[in-house]
């Protein structure tokens, strides 16, 4: 499985819209993409959201479902422990 930072900026800025959203229609991820953890600036305008999945396509279909209120950035990430695990034969 892969891990992806996703990091929302939320249009105009407004969090209404996207909350609104959530509340009626759920998350909309398609089965195979899952949501880890997600923070939220105290400004309400921006969102930090960790989602894993084995196929990167089920992302791009989830961002379709809210691009017309959100920006979105995408970037792959691994644990803390994976990092550690990675670098430690080079220390």
């Amino acid at each position: 499985m892969s891990l992806y930072m996703v990091i929302e900026h939320f249009d105009r800025p407004d969090a209404i819209p996207v909350y609104r959203r959530f509340r009626e229609r759920g998350r909309l991820a398609p089965p195979g993409l899952d949501y880890i953890s997600s923070w939220v600036t105290p400004e309400l305008d921006r969102c930090y959201q960790v989602m894993e999945t084995d196929n990167r396509a089920l992302l791009d279909e989830w961002i379709s479902n809210w691009k017309d209120i959100v920006d979105f950035g995408v970037i792959p990430v691994i644990t803390s422990k994976e990092a550690a695990e990675t670098i430690a034969p080079r220390l």
